[in-house]
């Protein structure tokens, strides 16, 4: 029987950072900031009632939270750290075992794991997406992986995925956390990205947790949609259950144990956020819709050149994979991902990191490519490309567009 080698060797190695949003800070989101920048104590260990209240809000809107609130007010399912990382290491301390996660999978779900001292397996993803494994490569792994005297206990999945930008189908979805479920493992559905889907009239978006309800741990970066990457805030929500309240009493743990509390500032922020006003809503949908015009026309540009990608469905960014152009980038002395990243971020004068960053094939010329970039230079030209009714036109788009597609040509 072939070995399953865990992919933990090595130092830890961190990045990239997810895709920026280009865009300033709303303004509303800086006044409760601004408001709250005198709370000197921070968040209790798990987050406050005031930000769990907001994250059960959210979450009820969405299906995912029937249950009402504890006798205190606050939710006694959700936990809210100072960004995911500090949150997914609480959470993979709780769980224990080893870990099976998609390839390519976001960049900081690896170094998160190395630095417990656990097992990662990387499974491969269906040809239709990104972000969940291809369910009877999930069974194998796992099979083996316990015959070699491993200890498989979690699968972390993205629904609506960082890098590849695609949003899993429910079918292909149910299947995956079917095969999770029957190989025992638990789930922790990364659901970042779920609010910056470019057409959410035409995209079908559905939670494991909704398939798995039992099984399931959600985990959100607010940074994905609805607060700046600089104010680190993420929430999880644990299933109702014995061992969900089990594993939430733990996390708070570890929480308190290595000192990842969230800000009063920014819980104040985030739970305004949560809280889904109007004004932030349409916020979040119009660069959504921005983001998606951005990256389609990256998208035709690749396609065009002769370059595979999936199309992209959420997020800021897409994947390209360059392999049809393997000729064209001998020519320039190309042979791998990591060349390929530092090629393009040299010529493109932004970050453009390698597959290899997100566990993918070193061997293969993949890269994933940013919207944020595009979107301008300065405040006035991204508040410009926000609010135009048609950001292509804008003089400074079309520049960054035509760039974008010089520089791949000179590889086709």
């Amino acid at each position: 029987m072939r070995r399953t080698v865990p992919e933990d060797r090595g130092p830890v190695r961190y990045g990239p950072p997810a895709p920026d949003p280009g865009l300033p800070v709303p303004p509303e989101l800086a006044a409760v900031l601004a408001a709250a920048a005198d709370r000197a104590a921070p968040e209790p260990p798990g987050g406050g009632r005031t930000v769990r209240e907001a994250a059960r809000g959210y979450w009820q809107r969405r299906g995912l939270f029937d249950a009402p609130a504890g006798p205190a007010g606050a939710p006694d399912r959700i936990a809210a750290a100072p960004g995911a990382p500090a949150l997914l290491v609480a959470l993979l301390g709780a769980y224990g075992g080893d870990v099976l996660m998609p390839r390519p999978c976001p960049a900081w779900w690896t170094p998160q794991v190395r630095l417990l001292g656990r097992r990662a397996y990387h499974v491969p993803t269906p040809a239709e997406c990104g972000g969940v494994p291809d369910p009877y490569a999930l069974l194998e792994t796992v099979t083996r992986v316990r015959a070699e005297g491993g200890d498989p206990r979690l699968l972390l999945l993205s629904v609506v995925d960082d890098p590849t930008a695609t949003v899993a189908p429910p079918g292909i979805l149910s299947q995956a956390c079917e095969a999770a479920v029957d190989a025992g493992l638990s789930i922790v559905s990364d659901e970042t990205w779920r609010d910056t889907l470019h057409r959410p009239r035409e995209t079908v978006l559905v939670s494991p947790a909704e398939m798995a309800p039992e099984q399931v741990t959600v985990l959100v970066d607010l940074s994905g949609a609805l607060l700046p990457p600089a104010w680190p805030a993420a929430v999880a929500r644990f299933p109702d259950t014995p061992r969900g309240h089990w594993l939430h009493a733990r996390t708070l743990d570890i929480l308190a144990a290595t000192g990842a509390l969230l800000a009063a500032p920014v819980a104040a922020a985030a739970a305004h956020a949560l809280a889904e006003p109007e004004s932030i809503t349409t916020g979040v949908r119009t660069a959504a819709a921005l983001h998606g015009r951005i990256a389609a026309a990256l998208h035709h540009t690749l396609l065009t050149a002769g370059a595979l990608a999936r199309p992209p469905r959420a997020g800021r960014h897409l994947y390209a994979d360059l392999t049809p152009l393997r000729a064209g980038l001998a020519r320039h002395g190309i042979g791998d991902a990591m060349e390929l990243e530092e090629y393009l971020a040299d010529r493109l004068g932004a970050p453009a990191p390698g597959g290899h960053r997100f566990a993918d094939d070193l061997g293969a010329p993949r890269v994933r490519l940013a919207t944020g970039p595009l979107l301008g230079a300065t405040e006035a030209e991204r508040l410009a490309a926000l609010n135009a009714p048609d950001p292509l036109e804008l003089p400074h788009v079309r520049r960054s567009l035509s760039r974008f597609g010089a520089v791949i040509d000179e590889l086709s």
